[in-house]
This record gives structure tokens, C-alpha cells and sequence, in this order.
């Protein structure tokens, strides 16, 4: 059936619309806007009723970390609470040669040994603002999509910028339904960041590798870090409350967090290039530094420490994608996508001024095509594909800094404009420690592998290499460079232009000489993906509004959504999933496995065995629907107490990226019970559970 008749019978339309809107209607689908809840949804099917007292004091509780996690406010006094592994990079960054924080935990007996994270900081965000006519209203029908992009970058930097000046907050404006909507978001931001408490890695990722993403599990993948303000503990006037109690099976729960970045408004053609070309390209890249970094992690326990945090990051990540390219080789999976995109577009052929046609599939269609044709360039280049290292990322944030600064603000790069500037600084002048052998392993992996796919006789590799082997040209740089000082960033970057031309530096030389390709690489990628994506996507957007009215969520941006679902476990081959663990079921993997990796409990938990009570609840499974990004989160219950943290998904959850489904995906979490039990009585943390009980 070709095009023209496949939209021309009017209960074919009704049939794929019902496939939209009807049997998932009263799923508890959605990672929902703040200022755009499912209010009736959630008083149709579970008897809630959101006020905005309720929404607006769970909004200001919730945190967004710069580590890339989420958390939440849990005292008057600034405590925040999120998971060990959101803070993982900041233990290894306080760590030494002499002091292991990851693998011996870390825990501040008072204000006073309460360590300041480097480079960090801690969002909590206060308004949400709509300004989509504002962004758009330079725009003209006969721009192309670049110069449109640029007309609308300029003006979010205009908007961010007033923004900061007005309020003093933090102001970010936010991409919604791939340009359907712009909303500004205000931040109250926190610089002073500090270390308070985090257990062993062996019990906060008790299992490893093999019970990432699966379930059941023993976990205690918590911690907790403060926020200071001149040099005081934060006086926050929203926080959420404990609960002792924890959950139920069929408690309704709620999830305010940070989910990262879903593909659920992808187009089928996009999917299929997910699917074919960038998962497994991205899996090969992955694969790859795994190996890496293994090598490196095995010449002795303090390069295993050095590398501890990246390879986890890796592993992780491994895992997640291999998850969500299998979700997409389920062809299932895939026809639901294809149902959903021939419902809405059969609903644009019968009603024109939906605001989409055809046409903007077509050019989505052409957009991955050039994708295929222009990502090298843009990923090895641009995306520091080929630089994986600290230091080049250093220099060419100072290249850039001296460069972007002279222009005006509505014309630089947007990771430029004034109101991210702050944040930049303190990247490039971060005190987080650089080891030199490991940023040298890094590169030198990095450099083989951009070798490997341009070839050594490519103008680009030969550019890059300066006729030296990738393990030679990596020693060269990382040896040669004075970026890891501190103070030798500080000079270039006060310097500015005059500096950086002047500087012999070989990293900053680097990333000089290739910072005019890089540049080209991103404009066409922009112009032709990323642009011509963005107003088709866009046109996309406007029409399923005009279907469904505002019941309809955007993809995942890392910024502050709500989720809710409930406790319940799942059928797998015929066997129920309980929805919890206990904490006794941890002795007991320990014990069989002899109390080896990964099941070591660490000694702290084993000198206490006696007295700590194993029958409470340890992890729990629920609906809500969750990714990347949420982990941290708290999960609260219908009187906005803490009931759990979560900190993982199973394996069934990682197509949660392109599609929902609650027949077997669940959210993981720690339960409330269980955080408290191992303060009391493992670690003998009083003034933590005096603080978070409000004792």
C-alpha cells in the first residue's frame, strides 16, 4: 500500500489513535514536567490528589548534582542525600595514595571533618518559567534551519542572561519536545559542596558487575553530602521528611529526579539508526576503553584505585547500552513505535492544521542519513572522541574561553554563554587530582583508536599525531603539558587570547590546531542533523499536542521530572519476583560465596552481625518510570516522606529509553528502613539519624 491510500480510510484512523491513546491511557507511564503533572491521572486511578503545596515542596527538595545524579534535601542544615555512585568520582577526587574513601568509605564524624568536594556544585530548582515564544520570535519562515538555530541561541542567551541579573539564580533554558517548547528553568545553585558520609564500595555495590541492572539485590548504594553557604551550613526552608516505615506491596510512589535522556519522540528511521548505527558504534568505543582500563588497573593496587571510578562509569555504561539496543532488535518494540508514528500520522492526513506534515518525517529521514555521513568527524573531532583525557578537555575549554568571551554574548558557543561562565571556570580550574599515567593510558587508547578509523595516512591523523605512534604522540602531550597545575590554567586563563597564542604548551597547541576543524565539524553536524532534526521534530510535537492535548510528556533532558508507579515485584519465566530483599539476604550471598568479590561484606558490617536486625527490608522494586540520570532520586510516598532512594533499573527497564512498559521493567531502590538500620547500627552514625529523623 503506498502513501497516498494509507491514511484514506477513516476506521483504519480510529483504530491506530486507539493503539495511541487507549490501552496505555491508565498505564502510570511518564517522566512529567512540574508545571504540566498528570493531576487527573492520578486521582482517576489512585484516589491522589497533587496540590501545588505538595508539588512545589517536593520540587524544592529535590537536587540535581553536577556529578550526574540526582538527590534530595533532608534537613534544614543542608544535608543531602543521593547515591554512593553519583559521589564515587568525588571520594576517588579526595582520595590519595594513603586513603581509599571508595573502597573504605568515607565518614565525617562531625561538621568539622566534613570535606569539600572539589569542582562540584548542587541545583535545586525554584521556578520553571515558559518562554517559547520568546526564544522563537526572531525566527522567520525564510531562514534556513542554521540560521534559525542561531537566531534562537542568541536569544537563550539573552533570556539567561536577564534571568541571572533579575534573580540571582542559576537560570538554564531547557529544550522541550525537541523544540516544540523552550521553559526556563531558575536554580538556587550551591558551590560548597562537602563529603559527610559514604559506606564501602563492597557493600554499596555488593554483587559488582553481575548484579548491575538485575534483581534481587543488597545494596546500600547510598550516601550523603551538605551544602554550605559562607562557609556555614546551608539554611534551607524546604526539606522532606523520613519515613521509618518504608513500603508495602501496592504502595503508590513517587520519584522526583533527573532522568537523563530518552528517544521516545525518535521517529521510527531514527530508531533504526540508533539501532544500526550509533548503539553499536558507541558499544565498540566502550568496549575498547573497558579493556583499557582493565590493563591499566592491573600494574598495581594504586593504579586499580586510579581507574576504579572510570572503569565502573564504563562498565555501566556497557551495560545500559547493550540494554537498550536490545530493546530495540525486539521487533515488538519497534512495531509499537511504527503503530504510534502511522496513528499520528494518519491524524495529520485527515487534519492539516495540526501544524506537521509528511514532509518533516522526510527530512528527520535525511537528517540520520547525513548523521551517517557526518558523525566521525563530528564524534572523533568535536565530541573528543579521540581526546580521552582531562587535559585536552582543559585546554580546549581555555582555547575556547579566551576566544568565545571576545564576542558577544548572543553569538558564542551556548556552553558559553554569561550565565554558564561561572560553571566553566570552575571546570577548567578544578583542584580534582590528574594522575598523569592514567590520562596518559587514556590518550593513548583514544589516539589508536581515532588511527584505526581514518587510517594513519588520513591529513586528520597525521595533523593530530605530528609523525609519531599514538603511544609516543599520548606520552608527548600528557608528559609535555603544564595543565595539570592548577596554577598554570589560572595564568592562561587570566591571560586570555594574548596567552594562549603566546603559550608553547603542547596540549594547548593541540587543541589550537585543531580547533578551526573541530568548529567546521560541529556547524555541518548542526546545521544538517542537528537543525533540520530539531524543526521537524518540533512540527512533530506541535501536531501530538493537537491530538492529545497537554497528556503528553517530553523526553527526558536531565532536568527535574515526576514519576510514579507502584510496589510490586513481576512474573520472570514463571517465577514471582518477590518486590523486596532483606538485609539477612546479604549474609547469606556472603556466605556462600565464601565472602568473596563480589559479595564481600565489608568488615564493618561482618563485626556486626550480631546486632544488626536482618529481617528489614534492604532494596525494593516498583513501576515508576525511571532512566539514567535518576539515580539519587528519592522515592516518597503519598505524604512526601522518604521511603526509599533509588539507584538502579533491571535489566527489563533499559528500553525504558525508546518505549514504557510496566509488564516487567522496575525501578530499584534502597529502602528507608535499611538506611536507618545501617546507621544505627552498623556505623553508630547519631548525629546523621538524629538529623534525617528529626530527633
Amino acid at each position: 500500500m503506498n502513501r497516498s491510500t494509507l491514511f484514506s480510510f477513516p476506521a483504519v484512523v480510529l483504530v491506530l489513535l486507539a493503539i495511541v491513546s487507549g490501552p496505555r491511557a491508565m498505564a502510570d507511564e511518564g517522566m512529567w514536567l512540574f508545571n504540566q503533572l498528570p493531576k487527573k491521572h492520578l486521582k482517576d486511578k489512585h484516589g491522589f490528589e497533587v496540590t501545588d503545596a505538595w508539588a512545589k515542596h517536593l520540587m524544592r527538595s529535590s537536587a540535581r548534582l553536577s556529578s550526574g545524579g540526582s538527590g534530595s534535601l533532608l534537613s534544614s542544615n543542608g544535608l543531602v542525600m543521593t547515591n554512593h555512585h553519583v559521589v564515587s568520582s568525588l571520594l576517588s577526587q579526595l582520595s590519595s595514595e594513603t586513603t581509599n574513601y571508595i573502597q573504605d568509605g568515607y565518614f565525617a564524624r562531625s561538621l568539622e571533618e566534613e570535606k569539600r568536594c572539589p569542582n562540584t556544585h548542587i541545583d535545586v530548582l525554584q521556578e520553571i518559567v515558559d518562554v517559547t515564544a520568546r526564544v522563537n520570535e526572531k525566527v522567520t519562515d525564510e531562514m534556513d534551519p542554521g540560521s534559525a538555530q542561531k537566531a534562537r541561541l542568541a536569544q537563550i542567551g539573552l533570556i539567561e542572561k536577564e534571568s541571572k541579573e533579575k534573580t540571582g539564580l542559576h537560570s538554564e533554558v531547557v529544550t522541550l519536545y525537541r523544540g516544540g517548547r523552550y521553559h526556563l528553568y531558575r536554580y538556587k545553585r550551591y558551590d560548597d559542596v562537602r563529603m559527610v558520609f559514604a559506606p564501602e564500595t563492597s557493600i554499596a555495590y555488593f554483587g559488582g558487575d553481575a548484579r548491575n541492572f538485575e534483581f534481587p539485590r543488597h545494596c546500600l548504594d547510598v550516601a550523603f553530602v551538605r551544602v554550605y553557604e559562607d562557609d556555614k551550613p546551608a539554611k534551607v526552608k524546604h526539606f522532606l521528611k523520613w519515613s521509618e516505615k518504608g513500603v508495602s506491596q501496592g504502595d503508590l510512589v513517587f520519584v522526583s529526579g533527573h532522568p537523563g535522556r530518552t528517544s521516545r519522540l525518535n521517529t521510527v528511521d531514527h530508531l533504526r539508526f540508533l539501532r544500526d548505527v550509533a548503539y553499536p558504534s558507541y558499544l565498540e568505543i566502550v568496549y575498547r576503553r573497558e579493556i583499557a582500563l582493565q590493563q591499566f588497573s592491573q600494574r598495581n593496587a594504586e593504579s586499580k584505585r586510579r581507574a576504579k571510578n572510570d572503569l565502573f562509569g564504563i562498565q555501566n555504561s556497557r551495560k545500559a547500552i547493550r540494554g537498550m539496543l536490545g530493546g530495540l532488535q525486539d521487533p515488538n518494540v519497534l512495531q509499537t513505535k511504527l503503530n504510534e508514528e502511522r496513528a499520528l500520522q494518519a491524524a495529520i492526513a485527515k487534519n492539516p492544521n495540526l501544524g506537521a506534515s509528511l514532509e518533516d518525517w522526510e527530512n528527520i529521514r535525511f537528517a540520520m542519513q547525513a548523521s551517517r555521513d557526518l558523525r566521525d568527524d563530528y564524534n572523533y573531532l568535536e565530541g573528543g572522541r579521540s581526546f580521552w583525557t582531562t587535559l585536552f578537555s582543559k585546554a580546549r575549554g581555555l582555547v575556547r574561553f579566551a576566544e568565545e568571551t571576545a564576542k558577544p554574548n548572543g553569538d558564542r558557543l551556548p556552553e558559553f554563554h554569561e550565565a554558564s561562565l561561572p560553571q566553566v571556570k570552575r571546570s577548567i580550574l578544578s583542584r580534582a587530582p590528574i594522575y598523569a599515567d592514567l590520562e596518559t593510558a587514556k590518550l593513548r587508547d583514544s589516539l589508536g583508536n581515532f588511527a584505526d578509523t581514518y587510517g594513519n595516512e588520513h591529513p586528520l591523523v597525521q595533523l593530530v599525531l605530528d609523525g609519531k605512534s599514538p603511544a609516543d604522540r599520548a606520552y608527548e602531550l600528557v608528559s609535555g603539558t603544564k595543565l595539570i597545575e592548577v596554577d598554570a590554567r589560572q595564568k592562561l586563563l587570566d591571560g586570555g587570547a594574548e596567552a594562549i597564542d603566546a603559550s608553547k604548551d603542547p596540549m594547548i597547541l593541540l587543541a589550537r590546531s585543531i580547533d578551526k576543524i573541530s568548529r567546521g565539524a560541529r556547524t555541518k553536524f548542526e546545521d544538517l542533523v542537528v537543525g533540520l532534526r530539531r524543526d521537524a521534530y518540533a512540527n512533530i510535537a506541535d501536531a501530538k499536542f493537537g491530538v492529545t492535548g497537554t497528556g503528553v510528556y517530553p523526553d527526558a533532558t536531565f532536568t527535574l521530572r515526576l514519576a510514579f508507579g507502584l510496589v510490586d515485584g513481576w512474573d520472570e519465566e514463571g517465577t514471582k519476583i518477590p518486590f523486596h530483599t532483606t538485609i539477612g539476604g546479604a549474609f547469606e550471598d556472603s556466605k556462600a560465596a565464601k565472602n568473596e568479590e563480589p559479595y564481600n561484606l565489608p568488615k564493618t558490617w561482618l563485626d556486626k552481625a550480631v546486632s544488626i536486625d536482618k529481617s528489614v527490608p534492604f532494596n525494593f522494586v516498583a513501576t515508576p518510570d525511571i532512566i539514567g540520570g535518576n539515580s539519587g532520586s528519592p522515592v516518597v510516598n503519598r505524604k512526601g516522606e522518604v521511603v526509599g532512594l533509588i539507584f538502579d533499573g533491571n535489566i527489563h527497564g533499559l528500553v525504558l529509553d525508546v518505549v514504557y512498559t510496566d509488564e516487567r521493567a522496575r525501578a530499584v531502590s534502597v529502602n528507608s528502613e535499611a538506611i536507618l538500620e545501617s546507621l544505627r547500627s552498623v556505623y553508630d552514625i547519631k548525629r546523621i539519624v538524629a538529623e534525617i529523623s528529626g530527633n
